[in-house]
């Protein structure tokens, strides 16, 4: 499925080249502390978002003061300190909803990160609706997080996965998913944009199809929701994860949107504190949405970061934020395409994000070693995606990710330095 993309349509950039000085991504960068450092002598070029974002100041700011000035637990205490820090964690899940377009706040359950809001919804919504012979959906591209959840429900329930396969640019096979959607199917989960590939996936129609066939639908929006605007009445899914750590938010904090009556029917994930109305040895009564599903003491400061790093992005405008990144992006693939035994892995119609790619003769932790002797970062190995890396026929690719940050100086410095990588190991 390697493609080496010779004639690609012209960028985004090409077409609208006035987007870059709309956008201001040089004094950006200078929100960002951590991009005015050297690695190995040489200034950071950091491009491996996919992975992790790097953290405005602000971002860091508002952890920072919760720390020094409003630590406290939230809910039910009486104090100033606990009442401040309740309406600032309250706030953020006020700030969520509306960044994501949730109809209801109690919609917006915080978790750990894209992998728990999956899990919750394998471990609660699966065990209780899901039976011996239903069949689950998902596609090749996905990371291991929206594999393995739901492996482990379908050996403990008797149920089916069932995998839409991919075509040979990278796009998912819509003609064989209408063939697998069927009575039997009970959950269809995919991303929304591949981690990998940095397919961009027509989640809105796939969701539709699902409901029509009487199945739920998960989202995956852990690669997207940094990229794009993303709208849960527009995509139509019945539930859609993401992290903070992907959004310039803290690491540990995550979310789990879910429709209001389908999180009404669904179990407890977990057991504790804060979940509950009334506890007896004989029976204990749950609390209402969203604290069921929000056991123990939160990631407090992390969801006051999260919700900094909404206002951080949304003061920059995510369609200016999209529209820049997708101009990056199509120059990004045209930069690699000048270097010689380089191979772009797929060439789906629309992506944005991830690029992963092959050099000729060199490994790609290789790869990933001699460019960060340069100072850029980028990622190497198989991306938690084995399954797409048998699809692809390679054991790994290099990864390269950008974000809001980066430039065209930057790329310019990768595909140099890609460029003598390859003079390297073919002199």
């Amino acid at each position: 499925m390697t493609t080496i993309i010779e004639n690609s349509k012209p960028s985004l950039y090409e077409r609208q080249p006035e987007i870059s000085t709309r956008f201001p991504v040089h004094q950006v960068r200078e929100d960002f502390p951590i991009l005015s450092s050297e690695v190995r002598g040489r200034k950071l070029v950091y491009l491996d978002n996919a992975a992790t974002t790097q953290k405005p100041q602000s971002v860091i700011q508002a952890v920072t003061r919760y720390y020094k000035g409003e630590n406290a637990n939230i809910h039910r205490g009486v104090h100033y300190l606990s009442e401040q820090a309740t309406q600032k964690y309250e706030n953020a899940r006020r700030k969520v909803g509306a960044f994501i377009g949730a109809t209801v706040n109690c919609e917006v359950i915080f978790t750990r990160g894209t992998t728990e809001s999956i899990n919750l919804v394998a471990q609660s919504y699966g065990r209780a609706f899901v039976r011996e012979g239903d069949e689950i959906i998902i596609s090749a591209l996905e990371h291991h997080s929206n594999i393995v959840p739901w492996q482990m429900l379908c050996q403990e329930k008797g149920a089916i996965l069932r995998i839409i396969p991919l075509l040979e640019n990278g796009e998912l096979d819509l003609g064989v998913f209408d063939k697998l959607l069927s009575s039997k199917t009970k959950v269809v989960a995919v991303t929304q944009l591949s981690n990998v590939l940095g397919t961009l996936v027509p989640v809105r129609q796939i969701c539709k199809k699902a409901r029509d066939a009487g199945a739920v639908s998960l989202v995956d929006g852990a690669q997207s929701t940094p990229h794009l605007s993303v709208d849960m009445q527009q995509i139509g899914a019945d539930f859609f994860a993401f992290s903070g750590h992907k959004l310039y938010g803290p690491t540990g904090i995550g979310v789990l949107y879910g429709r209001a009556e389908l999180l009404e029917r669904m179990p407890p994930y977990q057991g504790g504190g804060d979940m509950i109305r009334s506890v007896s040895f004989e029976h204990t009564e749950y609390a209402d949405l969203p604290g069921k599903f929000e056991a123990g003491t939160p990631n407090i400061a992390g969801a006051i970061g999260l919700g900094a790093a909404i206002d951080y992005l949304q003061s920059l405008g995510m369609e200016r934020i999209a529209a820049y990144e997708a101009e990056l992006d199509g120059y990004t693939r045209s930069r690699l395409q000048e270097v010689e035994g380089l191979q772009i892995q797929g060439n789906p119609e629309e992506h944005r994000g991830a690029v992963s790619f092959t050099l000729d003769g060199v490994h790609p932790h290789d790869i990933g070693q001699l460019l960060d002797q340069e100072g850029i970062a980028i990622r190497a190995g198989h991306h938690c995606a084995q399954p797409l890396m048998k699809c692809l026929g390679v054991p790994a690719t290099a990864r390269l990710s950008a974000g809001l940050y980066n430039t065209r100086e930057e790329i310019d410095m990768l595909a140099s330095s890609l460029q003598g990588l390859r003079t390297l190991f073919h002199p």
